[in-house]
């Protein structure tokens, strides 16, 4: 499971500006791009869009370590984290519909829950990660290491919201604590502020409206792009479905780029709601509601920052980047099935990793500075 390491002391360090950003569209150095990929760390696809408009798409090595075949444009590829980016839209949509109060105690919605704490923690601290809920981490290890919450039966005590709402030594607001129970907790949020499934939640309020139909929740028949860990298919052990709202959500990278261009033009969520989405704070790594968000420059492209929406998902040995600049209306969508791409994607506030060398290929033609 993915994990956003904490920059915030880092970032501080760095004189930011969400406004500064440049007036003309930048080049792409569609060969710089290329040399920044890695076909042997992180093998997968990637896509970048300009507005509605792909200006770069490609498949990178081969889709099995030591094969021969290759990746392919169009696979469906599990989610993961970048779920919560999407639970988090649809709660925003309850905020912007009147139903849900971001500081409200949970217990206003779920008023029979039993988490320690349930009527201090409130909706904006689970999608910000400070509710001090459990962590499956935390919990007993099961087959291949996987946490017992991933492998059990949907339903069963060991999993879902019932294990969300165990003991636990943390209080609400205590510190930031990444962990898929506050995104469990937060679809039963906006099951109970909507009165309808999350299942149907996405469909009514994204699969349909936008014209989707790849996305869709796990169980799955056809199976997703499988991942692999170390040269080895990763382990059969875990449930996608026990991941919820918080990672088990599917789909093509077409798909994924619509819903990102639907959220950026405003055909999701009104600006207020976005923004208030979209505000990372410094305190927490820069951590937004369900997804993070920072402003940093790219190395030896100038002094100027860019804005970066960034969402991350990771389960097994499948990784996904979905990023977002909304100041640059453009969107970039890396994918791969080795685990070992979550290090070589990097982290782009250490102007390091190829996720950042990427980007910098993306918006500084040839180093010209932004």
């Amino acid at each position: 499971m993915t994990r956003f390491l904490g920059f915030a002391a880092l970032l501080t360090l760095v004189s930011v500006s969400a406004n500064a950003q440049p007036a003309a569209p930048p080049k792409l150095d569609v060969a710089a791009i290329t040399t920044a990929l890695n076909p042997d760390a992180a093998p997968g696809t990637i896509l970048i869009a300009r507005g509605d408009r792909i200006i770069f798409e490609s498949t990178i090595g081969t889709y099995a370590p030591g094969g021969t075949a290759l990746h392919q444009l169009g696979a469906v590829w599990r989610w993961a984290s970048v779920t919560k980016q999407i639970t988090a839209t649809i709660a925003m949509q309850e905020v912007a519909a009147g139903r849900l109060d971001l500081d409200a105690p949970i217990t206003r919605y779920l008023p029979d829950s039993k988490a320690p704490y349930a009527n201090r923690i409130t909706s904006r601290m689970l999608m910000q990660h400070v509710s001090g809920l459990p962590r499956t981490e935390d919990g007993p290890i099961g087959r291949d290491d996987w946490s017992t919450f991933y492998i059990v039966d949907p339903g069963t005590p060991e999993t879902g919201r019932t294990w969300c709402e165990g003991p636990t030594a943390r209080e609400p607001l205590s510190g930031f604590f990444y962990g898929d129970c506050d995104f469990i907790m937060m679809g039963a949020v906006i099951e109970a502020t909507s009165g309808k499934s999350y299942a149907a939640l996405i469909a009514e309020r994204i699969t349909q409206p936008l014209g989707l139909t790849s996305i869709g929740l796990f169980p799955r028949a056809d199976p997703t792009v499988a991942g692999f860990i170390g040269g080895k298919p990763e382990s059969s052990a875990f449930r996608l479905e026990n991941f919820g709202a918080a990672g088990a959500l599917y789909g093509t990278t077409h798909d994924l780029l619509a819903f990102d261009r639907a959220l950026m033009t405003g055909k999701l969520l009104p600006k207020t709601e976005r923004n208030v989405m979209w505000d990372g704070k410094p305190e927490y790594g820069f951590a937004a509601l369900g997804q993070w968000s920072f402003s940093v420059p790219l190395k030896d492209c100038g002094n100027t920052p860019v804005r970066i929406v960034e969402r991350r998902g990771f389960i097994g040995g499948v990784v996904l980047r979905n990023i977002i600049l909304p100041d640059l209306d453009m969107v970039i969508i890396m994918t791969s099935n080795r685990a070992e791409a979550e290090a070589a994607f990097g982290e782009i506030w250490q102007q390091a990793g190829i996720t950042h060398d990427v980007m910098r290929a993306a918006l500084c033609a040839t180093g010209t500075p932004l």
